[in-house]
């Protein structure tokens, strides 16, 4: 702008971009008006760029110590939340990997195993050194633990101890500091620790799915809904690994079951049983009888607030008119034998020949 003098003893108008000043005053307050309006534009456009990538970021893990290699899989899975999905097998060894090879000319990208009956002595060395060796072929790696009740012994009976039933007084005792059950309890949690640590040692990431199927009823740790049920512990065993252990190449991942009516099989509503989005990275459910509900999907989809959702088991796999109408699902793991127990060879090359379907060597992550 060109300088203005002014004759206060003589009238002067002056004029701005077609605007008429009677005055310096009236001219100097249209300028300081215009720079404020063309401030708050920026600030309103930097207000929306920083929103809308904030909001495009995913979640960081929820252990803020988590591992590269932990971050890396987990800002991967945001990366094809919505696209694609992860193939992948649950079993030891790798039999059933061979099995969706023979099937598919492909083999998953995800290799799953349990901790079932590890205790003292028992078989978690197996599941490390199969854990490490699969990493290093590609494999995403997912670990559970069908855990024995904290009263008994190993080697823990399935139906005599994980299926088994706990008293509302022992429950109470389970998680309370310092008694015989809680002490107990811990030496198994360390024990698994011990093992975890070796996969941390090797920088490997792992899937970590304890206590899955809590809203179902068939487990000692399951249909015990509220704050001192299940979600206590949850948040036992992440205070222990997290806190006290420094497992840091875990992804906290909740497999709930799909809801379902059976007669003494049921299964309840997800929303009871969550411990909580600063204690969970991945939310998911165990989908058998093909109960691909999309109210459970949608009610799943309300509580995952935006983090990464995966179908965590599955027995018959999602046919493909269900994952275009559930597109949020970042994995499947078939169980076991389901592969092609429950799965016509027709249904698996179905899913596996998906555009969208992630297989071993297909995913970018490290």
């Amino acid at each position: 702008m060109k300088y203005l003098s002014f004759n206060k003893q003589k009238a002067y108008t002056p004029k701005i971009k077609g605007l008429i000043f009677t005055d310096v005053d009236s001219m100097k307050a249209a300028v300081n008006h215009t720079a404020r309006f063309a401030i708050r534009n920026v600030v309103l456009a930097l207000l929306v760029f920083v929103s809308a990538n904030l909001f495009a970021q995913p979640f960081a893990p929820v252990n803020k110590n988590a591992t590269p290699e932990a971050k890396n899989l987990l800002k991967y899975l945001y990366s094809i939340s919505g696209k694609s999905i992860l193939s992948g097998e649950h079993g030891g060894g790798n039999r059933f990997l061979d099995s969706t090879k023979a099937i598919t000319g492909k083999y998953p990208a995800l290799w799953g195993s349990d901790f079932i009956w590890s205790g003292p002595g028992g078989g978690g060395q197996r599941v490390v050194n199969e854990a490490i060796a699969n990493y290093k072929k590609g494999y995403i790696i997912a670990l559970m633990w069908h855990q024995g009740r904290p009263m008994d012994n190993p080697p823990y009976g399935f139906r005599e101890s994980v299926q088994a039933k706990m008293t509302d007084e022992e429950w109470a005792q389970l998680i309370t500091p310092n008694t015989e059950l809680n002490k107990r309890w811990l030496a198994q949690v360390d024990t698994i620790a011990y093992y975890l640590k070796e996969l941390q040692a090797a920088n490997v990431p792992v899937l970590w799915r304890p206590y899955h199927e809590m809203n179902g009823v068939w487990f000692w740790w399951g249909n015990r809904p509220g704050k001192n049920g299940v979600q206590k512990l949850w948040t036992m065993m992440y205070d222990r690994f997290v806190n006290y252990h420094h497992l840091n190449n875990l992804l906290w991942v909740w497999g709930a079951n799909g809801p379902r009516d059976i007669p003494l099989d049921e299964a309840y509503s997800y929303k009871g049983f969550y411990p909580g989005a600063k204690y969970v990275d991945v939310l998911g459910t165990d989908i058998y009888h093909s109960d691909y509900e999309q109210k459970d999907y949608n009610e799943l989809l309300t509580l995952a607030n935006g983090k990464v959702m995966a179908l965590t088991e599955v027995g018959e796999l999602p046919k493909p008119e269900i994952l275009a109408a559930q597109p949020r699902w970042a994995w499947f793991m078939v169980w076991t034998d389901f592969i092609w127990k429950y799965n016509t060879r027709a249904q698996v090359n179905a899913i596996y020949s998906r555009p969208g379907t992630i297989s071993l060597g297909d995913q970018k992550w490290y």
